[in-house]
């Protein structure tokens, strides 16, 4: 079974990493839509709150997000692998 949400970018930020080696930590922070149209009312109804926050080095992973731009996000069940 899967969960679908649908989150709205609030902030993305850019620090240097601590590894002056590596490339910089670009932080993406997301919150539940709120309202301004149907689709997003229905989602506020089911999940009026949260927060998601992503770190990542990869630039082009940054650059695929907007501020103020809305993403579904699917929450997924994952089957443990056998070792």
């Amino acid at each position: 079974m899967s969960v679908r949400a649908k989150f709205k970018v609030i902030s993305i930020t850019t620090s240097e990493h601590w590894d002056k080696d590596k490339s910089p930590l670009s932080t993406v922070c997301l919150y539940p839509v709120t309202a301004n149209n149907p689709e997003n009312e229905q989602f506020y109804a089911a999940t009026p709150s949260g927060k998601i926050e992503l770190g990542t080095l990869n630039a082009s992973a940054a650059a695929a997000f907007q501020l103020g731009g809305e993403y579904y996000v699917d929450f997924t069940s994952v089957v443990p692998v056998a070792q």
